[in-house]
């Protein structure tokens, strides 16, 4: 069979996994040892030796992106294989909400098999709107969601008394009794009311095997404890050096917890095959797991630290460096960006895009992000769940969209039903009898007359109908892959939008897509690239600098970041950072690499001869009567003449002072703000041998000189013009002269 090929290829720490049948086994997999292909050998040994049906499997991950690769691999793996048969594989939610929706009776709880699933943001507008109607007293507002989160979770017999002596738990029974009554759930409740569920109804599966089982929280750990019948087998695989997730309760105890609860038996996987020694000796230094790493790579290239002023002269950089990559026959696909936050990519996205360089974001905005589709998705959710009291009245009373009345109003108007106050409610209402089978999206869009609510006058009216024609095509699309009737596959939509999120601007990354890819570090887990830029490790973004601050997690954060690169790893931080809170220089993450791992690239020194340099201070001198000649036209007081002339004095001598030595002297082409830029020969000379400059070109700077604004260069100071050239200063790319006809500037 072709699962013993398999086996023949893993290494032997891999095999004795794959082969291992312990009633119970965790497997400490290092970063980069073939954790998912030992996964994707254990189902398929499984299947194959030991006569699994896939449907006796419970296959659990943490992200949608890692079950379907999952599902894919085993695809190629095994062509037999019907979709229905893995019903089983995917994430904690998805499998839990496929329990709820199929397989459990939910009526006991109150709910119907059409409840629908809200986003954390969703209910807390939920419980805001509890919070004002019944007049509670509720402390540290701004910390709402996980004081509820934390209330939510305490179990019925634990001793529930607020320490903040406010109304946080008579908030968590109302807000549970409102989404009964709406028939939501959110993405806790769905995870608790399934194990509740499954006391009574014992699953009879064979084996569970869960990847990245170091992220589980405890109610996960509940869940997979009432999934795990008596003789259920057990497999989980995890990495306690890659726990990025405590803000929401994973733990380094996990494997510990796990080994004890059912006497499992440990293993592990300690040779990582992606990182050249290099990398991987750098990343040790943020190792917090006692585990060995063992490389089986050779050296390769040191790792490079970088210095760059600030985000929009990085991107420039890298369009450049990325381009040099390229054209040495690396493909784009295997190039990768990280920084700390998502509002870093734009600078990348905008220079990237000017420059022709295919690339992909990992995370863009979502339906929630768009006010338009928010405000289309809320009226989806209504015109399937007449009980979603919260969607109604947001859809009547938003104040971009819709009908703009007064909330108030539209309060009662849906607690009433009244159809014949509300046109768009009545559209709402007739949904399900008048258009359940819509041909293509402009018929549903003509149904709901959208152009009345978007308003055709309005400046995004273009955009807003694109937007919403977008979304339209996306659910029809959708529903014709899972082969539903319309009004069931909208519903399994906004429930699965609602998990997972739906990217409407760009479609999740594809890996095998030949472009670069721009991602945070949370998002770049689970992937390899051969080469990876790590942007921005200032103080303040890595680490990030928040309330809730854990030194631990992203040490572990930037631990994953480093190993996702195979071959080349660059390290870069601002001297000049656009972002609030982040400290300039070098964050301490780069200062505990050792210097024998690290190619410091952000200087390139260049011998000049003595005589050059002479040739270069006359050129210089020839500068500072220039600018001597500038002062005396230039309207500024007696005092900063005297001011002026002094500072030229303390030049020319030190432009001499240079000039009498004897031995070649070294002279950075390089220096910040942006050391690949090739500066103007002589006005670098003059400022590098006096560090006055700056002040000096601010004090003769004529108060009536005019300014110009470019779309790569930013804003720079007019020196010379005439009828056909213009010569312009920029802060950080020196002096540039343009043709006036094809200068792309505006005068400012």
């Amino acid at each position: 069979m072709h699962y013993e090929k398999d086996l023949e290829r893993l290494n032997e720490y891999q095999r004795e996994a794959v082969l291992d049948e312990s009633d119970a086994c965790v497997v400490n997999a290092n970063v980069g040892s073939g954790k998912t292909t030992i996964l994707i050998s254990k189902i398929i040994y499984l299947h194959y030796a030991k006569n699994i049906s896939y449907k006796d499997m419970i296959v659990l991950t943490f992200t949608n992106k890692a079950a379907n690769e999952i599902r894919e691999r085993l695809l190629v793996s095994d062509s037999t294989i019907k979709p229905e048969e893995l019903e089983g594989f995917g994430t904690f939610h998805s499998v839990a909400l496929n329990l709820l929706k199929n397989k459990f009776s939910i009526e006991e709880m109150g709910y119907t098999k059409d409840f629908l699933v809200i986003e954390p943001e969703e209910e807390l507008d939920i419980a805001l709107q509890i919070i004002q109607e019944e007049k509670l007293k509720i402390k540290y507002k701004n910390r709402l969601k996980k004081r509820l989160e934390k209330a939510m979770s305490i179990e019925e017999e634990e001793e529930k008394t607020s320490p903040y002596d406010d109304d946080i738990f008579k908030l968590a029974n109302l807000l549970k009794e409102e989404k009964i009554k709406q028939n939501k759930m959110s993405f806790l409740d769905i995870l608790k009311n399934a194990t509740t569920l499954l006391e009574d109804n014992k699953l009879s599966s064979k084996w569970i095997i869960i990847d990245e089982v170091q992220d589980s929280d405890k109610i996960q750990l509940d869940f997979i404890d009432k999934l795990k019948g008596e003789n259920t087998k057990l497999f989980a695989v995890g990495d306690p050096n890659q726990v990025i997730y405590t803000w929401r309760g994973s733990s380094l105890n996990v494997v510990y917890t796990l080994k004890h609860k059912y006497n499992a038996k440990e293993l592990s996987l300690p040779i990582n095959y992606r990182s050249n020694s290099f990398i991987l000796s750098a990343a040790r230094y943020f190792q917090q797991s006692g585990n060995e790493l063992i490389g089986a790579r050779e050296a390769g290239n040191k790792i490079k630290v970088k210095k760059q002023y600030n985000s929009f002269n990085e991107a420039c950089y890298l369009a450049d460096k990325i381009k040099e990559i390229h054209k040495s026959g690396v493909s784009y696909k295997e190039i990768a960006v990280f920084y700390r936050l998502q509002e870093q990519s734009q600078a990348f996205e905008d220079v990237f895009f000017k420059n022709d360089i295919p690339y992909e974001v990992s995370l863009k905005k979502t339906i929630r992000d768009i006010p338009v589709l928010n405000w289309v998705i809320k009226l989806f959710r209504f015109c399937v769940n007449n009980n979603d009291f919260t969607s109604g009245v947001y859809v009547l009373s938003d104040k971009e969209y819709g009908e703009r009345m007064t909330e108030k109003t539209a309060k009662i108007i849906v607690k009433e039903q009244n159809t014949i106050r509300s046109e768009l409610l009545f559209k709402m209402h007739e949904f399900i009898n008048t258009c359940s089978e819509p041909k293509d999206s402009e018929q549903l869009y003509n149904y709901f007359e959208f152009d009345k609510y978007i308003k055709p006058t309005s400046s995004t009216y273009t955009e807003d109908k694109e937007s919403i024609c977008t979304l339209i095509n996306i659910i029809i699309e959708y529903v014709k892959e899972k082969h539903m009737p319309f009004i069931s596959g909208l519903k399994d939509f906004i429930n699965s939008s609602a998990l997972y999120g739906v990217n409407i601007l760009k479609k999740d990354i594809n890996n095998e897509a030949d472009s670069v890819k721009l991602m945070t570090l949370h998002a770049s887990k689970g992937l390899e690239f051969s080469y990876v830029f790590i942007t921005g490790v200032n103080y303040g973004l890595i680490p990030l600098q928040t309330r809730d601050f854990e030194e631990e997690e992203e040490m572990r954060l930037f631990f994953v970041g480093i190993t996702r690169a195979k071959d080349y790893l660059e390290l870069s931080y601002y001297t000049n950072p656009d972002y609030k809170k982040v400290a300039p220089g070098e964050s301490r993450y780069i200062r505990m690499i050792p210097e024998k791992l690290i190619e410091n690239d952000e200087v390139k020194n260049e011998s000049v001869n003595l005589q050059e340099l002479k040739k270069q201070i006359i050129e210089a001198r020839k500068i500072i009567k220039n600018n001597d000649a500038e002062i005396e036209k230039s309207r500024v007081s007696e005092e900063n003449k005297e001011e002026i002339i002094a500072l030229k004095k303390q030049k020319e001598e030190k432009l001499f002072t240079e000039g009498q030595r004897e031995d070649n002297i070294l002279i950075s082409e390089n220096e910040e703000p942006l050391m690949d830029v090739k500066v103007n020969r002589e006005v670098y000379l003059t400022d590098k041998v006096n560090e006055e400059e700056s002040v000096v070109n601010e004090i003769v700077r004529d108060a009536s000189s005019k300014q110009v604004t470019h779309k790569k260069y930013g804003t720079g100071k007019v020196l010379k013009e005439d009828e056909m050239m213009i010569e312009v200063e920029f802060e950080n790319y020196g002096i540039k002269e343009f043709i006036k006809a094809f200068s792309e500037f505006d005068f400012l």
